[in-house]
């Protein structure tokens, strides 16, 4: 999205139940995963993927599937049940990567997001 701030990325680090694991070539980083945990009070915790990207260049090299295999493995360490991620409808790389995930899962589902200025 933009140049990553280290105070920002400290802060992001610093919350409880923030993960982000990074690809690195060459001491380069070249791609990203991010996730949260979020905890309810009326069902079981559920890991967020925020956020997964991978530099053109490394793309479909299995990148993105490794990161996903890590956050995953680290949301059921921390008790998530289900983990979650969405994107856009035109996203088709994206949108495969998700659908072959081994996990079981069903069929994307339709999803109406509101973003509203604070």
């Amino acid at each position: 999205d933009e140049p990553v701030r280290p105070d920002r990325l400290a802060a992001y680090l610093a919350s409880s139940g923030h993960f982000m694991i990074v690809a690195l070539a060459d001491g380069i980083v070249v791609g990203q995963c991010a996730a949260v945990i979020h905890r309810h009070p009326d069902k079981v915790s559920e890991l967020y993927i925020d956020e997964v990207g991978v530099a053109p260049a490394f793309q479909r090299q299995g990148i993105a599937t490794k990161m996903l295999d890590v956050m995953f493995e680290l949301g059921r360490e921390h008790g998530c049940k289900e983990a979650w991620v969405g994107t856009e409808p035109r996203n088709v790389s994206a949108r495969a990567l998700y659908e072959a995930r081994k996990e079981p899962h069903g069929p994307a589902e339709d999803f109406v997001m509101h973003v509203y200025r604070l």
